[in-house]
């Protein structure tokens, strides 16, 4: 069996590619890093060093690898061959692989292929679906309907922090040894492939994206903000720190309460859910930096994304959102001059002042839940730290 992945990035080679090469894939990246297609190729593997106290070294093989820019008809072909596909090169760059995706699996309709399934991981809701409308920017609604008779699109939620480091003049790929891979089955249109191993098949994947959105993706982001605020570089140094530590925790407790409300999820359930998470977080294994953590934070800070969406729909329920405030006041503190976001935040504030700025990023409409945040943010410029301890959930 061939699978066909876009990215070869961190999730895509400590995350995707390890799991369908478990299943029994071939595993071809398609990347734009002639370095990175040329390892692939040239070592037929790669290693994963899990984050354990063991330092569990894994294999991944056979690999392969192709460019996206240089080997387009290559690439064409392999979409023609492939018995699944799969993404994970950020959701704003899936608009970067819709047209020779769409050029791929109109060959493959040609050549009178099997059904195939494209599952697009990135960092988003409904990512497969994002990709399939970045598709019908391109080809004509007749071509689009011919493609929807051999391929599906199956949205996803993905989850395991992977990173890499600059070994011996290679990279090393580092995973936690966490992972989740849930996959909405009901959006499948290939079933003569096996499931990939260990990833979740569920009916309805909206409450997985959520739980993971505005728990773990929030606890996440907070924590960076709060360990810039503070000082720290990394998610395990900030997290030392017991006042901390609280706050995020009482910042994801609040978040679970809409996930619970939405969904349904048992509240001790979400309880079990957060104290692992955190667990994942503290991880002395990992060196989670800072600024990795909280780039884009334009987009974090965003109407229904990780910190905002909890807070307002929370706030205007009556429910408490002390900690998310505090949270979502320190991503507004947020600044590494490598990160374009972070520098055109910092400017709109130096130039139209934080009240202004929460309006125009934040889109939040209530004036209480804004001077809230205000009012945090202001403490926090002062140096003050207004880290409310909540006790139990």
């Amino acid at each position: 069996m061939q699978a066909l992945h876009f990215g070869a990035g961190n999730i895509g080679k400590g995350l995707i590619g390890n799991l369908l090469n478990k299943t029994g894939y071939n595993v071809c990246f398609v990347d734009v890093n002639q370095e990175a297609v040329d390892y692939f190729n040239t070592n037929q593997q790669y290693h994963i060093e899990l984050l354990d106290e063991q330092h569990t070294v894994e294999t991944v093989a056979p690999v392969s690898a192709l460019n996206s820019v240089t080997q387009k008809e290559k690439v064409i072909e392999a979409i023609v061959h492939a018995d699944i596909i799969t993404t994970s090169v950020g959701i704003n760059n899936l608009a970067g692989i819709a047209p020779i995706l769409s050029k791929g699996l109109l060959q493959r309709i040609k050549e009178n292929k099997n059904a195939i399934d494209v599952i697009a991981n990135e960092n988003a809701i409904n990512a497969s679906t994002a990709l399939k409308q970045e598709m019908e920017k391109h080809i004509s609604d007749s071509e689009i309907n011919d493609i929807n008779t051999i391929a599906g699109f199956p949205n996803s939620a993905i989850d395991r922090l992977s990173l890499s480091e600059t070994r011996n003049g290679g990279e090393r790929t580092l995973a936690e040894p966490y992972y989740e891979w849930i996959i909405n089955k009901s959006e499948l249109i290939n079933f003569k492939v096996p499931y990939i191993k260990d990833a979740v098949y569920v009916k309805d994947l909206q409450p997985y994206i959520e739980r993971k959105l505005y728990i773990v993706n929030m606890g996440h982001a907070a924590t960076a903000y709060i360990g810039f605020f503070s000082g720290n570089t990394t998610i395990q140094k900030t997290l030392e720190n017991k006042d901390i530590t609280n706050l995020i925790s009482g910042a994801m407790n609040e978040a679970s309460k809409y996930v619970e409300m939405k969904f349904g999820f048992k509240d001790e359930d979400l309880a079990d859910f957060i104290e692992q998470t955190l667990k994942r977080f503290k991880n002395k294994n990992i060196n989670d930096k800072v600024f990795r953590v909280g780039r884009n934070p334009i987009r974090k800070l965003s109407f229904d994304e990780r910190l905002v969406k909890p807070a307002r729909e929370l706030f205007d329920l009556g429910y408490p959102v002390d900690h998310l405030t505090v949270a979502i006041a320190a991503g507004f503190l947020f600044y590494n001059s490598a990160d374009d976001e972070s520098v055109i935040l910092q400017k709109f504030i130096n130039e139209h002042g934080i009240d202004k700025a929460i309006d125009h990023y934040t889109k939040i409409n209530n004036q209480e839940l804004k001077n809230k945040i205000t009012e945090n943010y202001k403490l926090l410029m002062k140096g003050t730290v207004p880290f409310p301890i909540q006790k139990g959930r």
